[in-house]
């Protein structure tokens, strides 16, 4: 068994491979190892590893059992099973594996043998284990014994080459060549038997195939010697032949052997036997002992076995004996149908793949022989495939016509396969084949172009049309989205005027429409399907834009002016029909909402005149007398014909007059008293809004108040104690500089957090509160978070600036209920300055008339400021008197006026140094003045 190794290792290295169109053939021994390698087919094929990967590569083989296998990493192939040959091929030559190489996108097909080459495994071997013959010692010299053959399952050179006797006193052995390359093998008399010397030879026969290293088999002989016959048995030919029709019934006779002996009784009976034959074929086929024939004893299968050889031998009953060969060809019959076995196929091919692509891949087989074993094979009708073959049994389905998904989605193609025996069998089998979808159908309105009409001032919003486009495509490619293409109305880009939904396509107004404006527009809408790249097809889009009667008439004569008073003459001796005059009117509107109809208003019985229903023009209706009126006022309304109608009207003044001086003279008169009711109206409307004016900004003002006194009370409160002395500042000054000091005591009240406390501070130029006092405050206000330190802040020096450069009509003046006032004179505008005066100290009275005469607001802000002054008595106590601040009614300020208020001059008193308060003089509110909704109308004799 070493020895079988080492063999088999040494033929491993002879592999061989040999590669024509892609078709690679291997030779390898028997017996390989699981996992040895048979070749590398990427290298031998040109195909790179990669395409081993991306194609799938795989290896098909008829048989169940896979024997080689493929490593897609490497590209070899390797023995996945031990292989027999003789169990693979028996005695065939040669032995070899068809496989296929099968690759995917796309798909490619290779042709693999693998020749199966014998290594010597298999010893030659005899079917007995013992010979026995019976010969006569009368046996002459070269008589000839037929010997059993050995059986070798090897073939060609490991297979029975030789046989050898031992020993070889008595016989030799000889061996004849036969057809088909078996050797017969006979043992020869070379010296005569001698019965009495010898009564029993043993024999060693031994049969030797031609391997490395030699096996062999061996069978002993054992020869008894009998008493004289000397006369064998004789074949009447040495070859028969015959025919045998696959499937034949059991028990067909096929031939009769006959053979002869010259002896007679019983050396001279014949019987037959078959020999030398494997125990397949000697079970299949039996014969006669005595007559010889031959007949079927089991079922034939062209296809395990195309012919038979036997030998069979005749035998005396004196042990002579002579054989013969019978060949038996079977005939093949058509019992096979053909095999069609699937190797690739695509559940979906796109519709635009080109001419010649293959979809499946098929290999076609039919175990019978000859015509029998010719296979065809088609399709059904109305299919845009066809089938191709590369070779003797390998199919291929390939496109022949243009897809069109669109047209057929699906595929269900049967493929049919005949042979050509007489009856032919065939075979059919269906594939399904899916039609993918690709973007070629872009989507199609069912019109080039739409109208659609909507009423003019419709809402914004509106739903005007749905345009509605449909794509044969599938799935996504088929999803119709729409687009507004850019394009502009009247140099307006079309998307502020409408708008296109992109899912339903439903088109909506942005605006509201105006006929008047534009009648109708046109603007395309793009359908786009989801494909890639997308499709797209567009459609004309034209909006008519209907009228609706929303413009009233318009009177273009006689023109309507608001001045002089235009008339039409009527002489007193007018005929009937006479023409005063027209009314011409116009209605942007169009159709009947055009469309004008003139009539007089409130027109009696005895009118004079009557207006064309459709001409609008005025003619009298009867002849002028004296009761009529001289001055006579038409009234025309124009009306259209729209639902609901809209009118206008115009007012035509006539004369009765026969001469323009009369006619002038009465309508003189009439413009002057509709002047003076024009006039009425304006001041009647103007005394109204003044009024509202004042009421309102009253009440603002007073609310203003009381906020305001409201917090200072609240800050006077939270201070208590922390506030200073409030001096008084007399407006007698020296170069904006104050001369003296004055200091105040105020009482605190119940609220406050000390009582009965007097300030006394000096006065500094620089400085209005001392340092020590401003320490003793932070304390208190650190201590107190919630205290107020209020430092007084010196006077503002506008003073200083003449009166033209001061702000203000009236200068600033700063209103402060606990702080000192500044109230220049020289920021007075009416009153004399108190140098001029004399005065030092005391209630600044007016000094002057009211610069011009007040108005209702500045009359109203004096009297409020007057009651500030009263209710700062009141609030602060007795302590506080009016006497030591100065006037709120000399000059008060008005914030957006530029008007400053003072004292009537009847009240102007003299100004004293700080009188007591029992000799104040009474404080009277100024006068008001005459506003001009209280002057008095003049009549219209008055101005005349």
């Amino acid at each position: 068994m070493p020895g079988v190794l080492i063999w088999y290792s040494v033929l491993f290295l002879t592999v061989r491979f040999h590669s024509v169109q892609g078709q690679v053939s291997y030779s390898i021994p028997e017996e390989m190892a699981k996992g040895s390698i048979v070749g590398n087919i990427a290298q031998d094929l040109g195909l790179d590893l990669q395409r081993l990967k991306s194609g799938k590569a795989r290896m098909h083989t008829g048989d169940s059992t896979e024997y080689i296998g493929l490593n897609k990493d490497t590209g070899v192939m390797l023995i996945k099973e031990k292989m027999d040959r003789e169990s693979l091929c028996a005695k065939t030559t040669p032995c070899a594996l068809h496989l296929q190489l099968i690759l995917e996108n796309p798909m490619e097909l290779f042709t693999i043998t693998a020749e199966i080459t014998d290594i010597n495994d298999n010893p030659p071997t005899f079917q007995k284990k013992r010979i026995q013959f019976e010969i006569s010692e009368s046996a002459v010299t070269g008589a000839r014994f037929m010997l059993e053959k050995a059986v070798d399952a090897d073939v060609g050179v490991n297979g029975l080459q030789t046989y050898s006797l031992k020993p070889t006193d008595n016989f030799v052995l000889e061996l004849h060549n036969q057809a088909g390359g078996d050797k017969n093998v006979e043992m020869v008399l070379q010296s005569p038997l001698d019965r009495e010397k010898k009564s029993v030879i043993t024999l060693l026969l031994t049969a030797i195939d031609g391997g490395d290293p030699q096996l062999s088999g061996t069978v002993q002989i054992h020869v008894t010697v009998l008493d004289a016959n000397d006369n064998a048995p004789v074949f009447t030919q040495k070859v028969y032949k015959a025919v045998l029709i696959e499937n034949a019934v059991k028990g067909s006779k096929l031939t009769t052997v006959t053979a002869t002996d010259a002896d007679e009784g019983s050396y001279g009976q014949v019987t037959y036997c078959i020999a030398n034959t494997e125990d397949t074929v000697r079970n299949m086929l039996i014969i006669d002992q005595h007559s010889g024939e031959v007949t079927l004893n089991g079922v034939v299968d062209f296809e395990k076995a195309s012919h038979y050889q036997l030998d069979i031998q005749a035998k005396d009953q004196g042990g002579l004996s002579d054989s013969c060969k019978l060949i038996i060809d079977v005939l093949d019959i058509n019992d096979n149908k053909p095999v069609i076995s699937l190797l690739s196929m695509s559940n979906s091919v796109s519709e635009d793949s080109t001419l010649g692509t293959v979809v499946a891949m098929m290999k076609v087989d039919d175990a019978d022989s000859g015509v029998n074993g010719q296979v065809h094979c088609s399709i059904n009708d109305n299919m845009p495939f066809a089938l191709s073959s590369s070779s003797s049994n390998f199919i291929s389905l390939r496109i022949e016509q243009q897809l069109d998904r669109e047209r057929d989605a699906e595929y269900n193609i049967s493929i049919t396969c005949t042979d050509q025996g007489v009856p032919a069998l065939s075979r059919s089998t269906s594939l399904s084949l899916q039609i993918s979808d690709v973007n070629d159908n872009a989507p199609m309105f069912e019109k080039s172009n739409y109208e659609a009409c909507v009423v003019e001032n419709n809402t914004p919003g509106l739903s005007m049309f749905k345009v509605q486009a449909s794509d044969a495509d599938w799935n996504q490619n088929a999803r119709v989205s729409y687009i507004l293409e850019d394009s502009t109305v009247n140099g307006v880009s079309v998307s502020s005027y409408v708008s296109v939904h992109p899912e339903s396509g439903d088109i909506t107004a942005m605006r509201s429409f105006d006929f008047e404006q534009l009648k109708d527009f046109h603007f395309k809408v793009k359908a786009q399907d989801g494909g890639s790249p997308p499709l797209n097809n567009n459609v004309t889009m034209k909006i008519i834009i209907q009228d609706q009667n929303d413009n009233a008439p318009q009177v273009l004569y006689p023109v309507q002016t608001g001045g002089s008073v235009v008339a039409e003459i009527v002489p007193r001796a007018a005929d009937v029909g006479y023409l005063v005059t027209k009314v011409v009117a116009v209605d942007v509107d169009s159709g009947q909402n055009a469309w004008l109809s003139y009539k007089l208003q409130k027109t009696t019985e005895k009118a004079l005149f009557e207006v064309g229903l459709q001409n609008g023009e005025i003619r009298t209706v009867r002849q002028v007398t004296d009761k009529d009126a001289v001055k006579q006022k038409l009234t025309v309304v124009v009306e259209d014909n729209g639902q609901p109608s809209r009118s206008a009207v115009v007012t035509i003044n006539v004369a009765v007059a026969d001469s323009f001086p009369e006619m002038l003279a009465e309508f003189t008169n009439f413009s002057r008293d509709k002047e003076t009711n024009n006039n009425l109206t304006f001041f009647l409307v103007l005394a109204l809004a003044v009024v509202s004016l004042l009421f309102i900004v009253s009440i603002i003002a007073i609310i203003s108040v009381k906020i305001y006194r409201w917090r200072q009370k609240k800050l006077f409160y939270k201070s208590g104690a922390n506030l200073p002395a409030i001096p008084y500042y007399p407006p007698v000054y020296a170069d904006g500089t104050l001369q003296h000091v004055y200091n105040y005591e105020m009482c605190g009240t119940t609220n406050s957090r000390m009582s009965d406390m007097k300030f006394v501070r000096p006065y500094s130029q620089n400085t209005l509160v001392s340092q020590s006092r401003l320490e003793t405050v932070q304390r208190e206000k650190e201590r107190e978070n919630n205290d107020l330190n209020l430092e007084q802040n010196p006077p503002n020096t506008d003073w200083r600036f003449p009166p033209n450069q001061r702000p203000g009509p009236s200068g600033q003046h700063r209103f402060h209920t606990l702080q000192q006032r500044w109230t220049p004179y020289e920021k007075s505008r009416a009153g004399a300055r108190p140098e001029d005066t004399g005065a030092v100290a005391g209630v600044i009275a007016g000094t002057g008339p009211w610069p011009n005469p007040p108005t209702d607001a500045e009359q109203l802000q004096a009297l409020m400021a007057a009651a500030n002054a009263s209710e700062a008595t009141a609030t602060l106590g007795p302590r506080y008197n009016p006497q030591y601040g100065p006037d709120y009614r000399q000059n008060v300020y008005i914030p957006g006026s530029t008007a400053t208020l003072t004292v009537n001059p009847q009240q102007q008193i003299p100004q004293q140094a700080l009188p007591p308060p029992q000799a104040l003089p009474p404080i009277e509110a100024p006068k008001s003045a005459q506003t001009p909704a209280s002057k008095k109308k003049p009549m219209k004799k008055d101005k005349k």
